[in-house]
C-alpha cells in the first residue's frame, strides 16, 4: 500500500512509501548525519537511493545539486513522487538506471560526493531470499555488489572526492580491500551499536579518491538505552 509520511521530524519534508516493500530505515538517517559535506561540494549522487530518503535529508544540509539513482522502476516512482511532493525538482534529480551504467552517462571526475546504502548480503546457496523481488534486490547483491559500487565511484568521483557508505561489520575487511583496490583511501569510520554492552551491528565508512593515508575512528554510536528508547544523540538526528 502506498502512503505518504512526514520525513522524521523535518517539518516541511514528506516521503512516499509502499508498506508492502519497505520503509526507509535508521541506516539512511545515520549515513546522512555521518557524511562529510565540504563547502566546495557542488554535486552529490546517491547510489541505490530507494524512495530517496538520503537525497531528501541531504537537501536540508546543503545547497548542492543531488542525484538519486534507483534501478527498480516501482521504487524509482516512489522516489520521484517524494521529490515532487516536496517541490525539490530543481535540487534533486532521480534516475531510473543501473548504477553500473553511470560512467556512460557522466564524465570522469563529475561528483564531489557519493552516498550509498547498498544491499548488505551476498548471494550463495545458503541465502534466504525474500519472495518479494523488490525487497530481495534491495537487500541482496543480485544486481550490484561492493566491488561494482567502488569501481563506479572511482570513475565518476572527482580527485579527493568522497564516498560514504553504511554496511555490516562482518564485511569490514572486504570493504577496505575493495576501496584500496579502487584507489579510494579509507578516511573515517564509525561503529554503531544497538545498545550499550551489545555487539556492533552497523558501520559507517567514508573514503577519498586518491586520498592520503590516515584513518579517523570516531567515537562509537549507541542507538537505544536499556528500555529500547532512542538515545539523545540519535533523537537529535531526527530533527
Amino acid at each position: 500500500m502506498q502512503i505518504t509520511n512526514r520525513l522524521l521530524n523535518f517539518k516541511d519534508l514528506k516521503i512516499v512509501q509502499n508498506t508492502d516493500w519497505f520503509n526507509f530505515s535508521l541506516d539512511s538517517v545515520l549515513l546522512s548525519n555521518f557524511v562529510t559535506i565540504n563547502k566546495n561540494c557542488n554535486n552529490i549522487i546517491d547510489f541505490c537511493t530507494g524512495n530517496a530518503p538520503i537525497p531528501l535529508m541531504l537537501s536540508t544540509k546543503t545547497d548542492s545539486n543531488i542525484v538519486g539513482v534507483e534501478l527498480q522502476k516501482e521504487v524509482y516512482e516512489l522516489a520521484k513522487k517524494s521529490v515532487e511532493i516536496n517541490n525539490l525538482q530543481n535540487r534533486i534529480k532521480i534516475l531510473n538506471i543501473d548504477v553500473k551504467d553511470l560512467p556512460r552517462k557522466y564524465e570522469t571526475d563529475t561528483f564531489d560526493l557519493i552516498t550509498c546504502n547498498p544491499p548488505f548480503f551476498k548471494v550463495n546457496n545458503n541465502s534466504k531470499l525474500n519472495k518479494n523481488d523488490v525487497k530481495t534486490i534491495a537487500r541482496h547483491e543480485i544486481e550490484i555488489n561492493l566491488d561494482e559500487i567502488f569501481q563506479v565511484a572511482r570513475k565518476i568521483l572527482k580527485n579527493n572526492g568522497l564516498i560514504s557508505i553504511v554496511h555490516r561489520p562482518d564485511r569490514l575487511t572486504e570493504i577496505f580491500e575493495i576501496m584500496k583496490k579502487n584507489n579510494i583511501e579509507p578516511k573515517k569510520i564509525q561503529f554503531v551499536y544497538p545498545k550499550y554492552d551489545s555487539e556492533c551491528n552497523m558501520i559507517l565508512i567514508e573514503g577519498s579518491k586518491n586520498g592520503k593515508p590516515g584513518l579517523k575512528i570516531l567515537p562509537p554510536l549507541y542507538v537505544h538505552d536499556e528500555n529500547g528508547k532512542y538515545l539523545e544523540k540519535i533523537e537529535a538526528m531526527f530533527q
